[in-house]
């Protein structure tokens, strides 16, 4: 949705890295906001974007007017199944909907093609993996890593919104998740106790957790039986006014706080 940081970017790297020509959209998607969030203040940068674009190589980029995207008269959306209910999807109703109707129109306007997305927004990734295989479209879906702050901090446009005091709180998100990978690694399997050793740096940055929860890494159903070798935990919190979500799959991804994740301070 633009106002690009190196988490973007290094999608855009990876598409170079995958096909010969590299196209990437910036569209900040009015129908996947609520009425009371963000879209009117959302950050946006477009020259700044496109010099960004230019220096990592990219072929084109497609930045269309909502008028465009949504021509009178538009009324198709796509309806999201239960990937949707879970997590986000009781705090944002009808979000995944808006994202799964513009990533289906981005999909029907670049034609087959191999489209990158990040981890970070892990259930949006599950949502567009499950989109293009139930409706056929010639379009794989590859996931890129988390790319983070030095401090472990998952890179976000809204990182822009943080005061210097909640910038610092912020970074609760990766402790939590790093509590999280580190009891996994040491054979903890309750996703309750998991959960709890995640949360425990969470509450002490902030009073406002929406959701900090072990799911199935594929179906993002409840789990309360015994861990296998993989499962998602996600958060998502107000660190003063900004929402934040994080997440990490344990038994894949490695530690929020390894350096090799971070780009150099």
């Amino acid at each position: 949705m633009g106002a690009l940081h190196d988490g973007h970017l290094a999608l855009a790297r990876e598409a170079k890295r995958r096909a010969p020509f590299t196209a990437v959209s910036i569209f900040v998607n009015p129908t996947q906001f609520g009425p009371s969030e963000d879209l009117a203040r959302y950050p946006r940068d477009l020259a700044g974007d496109l010099e960004k674009c230019a220096d990592v190589g990219v072929d084109v980029v497609f930045a269309p007017d909502p008028s465009e995207m949504y021509p009178a008269g538009d009324v198709t959306r796509v309806r999201v199944g239960a990937l949707a209910d879970a997590l986000c999807g009781p705090f944002r109703p009808g979000h995944f909907e808006g994202v799964a109707t513009v990533v289906a129109k981005l999909f029907g306007v670049v034609g087959a093609s191999t489209a990158v997305f990040g981890k970070k927004d892990y259930q949006q990734l599950l949502v567009v993996r499950r989109m293009a295989r139930d409706l056929f479209f010639p379009v794989e879906i590859v996931a890129v890593r988390t790319v983070r702050e030095p401090d472990g901090l998952a890179m976000s446009s809204r990182n822009t919104y943080l005061s210097a005091e909640e910038r610092a709180r912020a970074r609760a998100l990766a402790v939590g998740l790093d509590a999280a990978v580190r009891a996994f690694a040491g054979g903890e399997r309750r996703p309750r106790e998991i959960e709890r050793v995640a949360r425990e740096p969470v509450d002490r940055a902030t009073g406002s957790v929406e959701y900090l929860e072990v799911r199935d890494p594929d179906t993002l159903a409840s789990v309360d039986d015994e861990l296998g070798s993989r499962a998602v935990v996600a958060i998502a919190c107000r660190i003063g006014s900004t929402r934040l979500i994080d997440s990490v799959v344990l038994g894949e991804d490695a530690s929020p706080l390894d350096p090799g994740l971070a780009l150099p301070s």
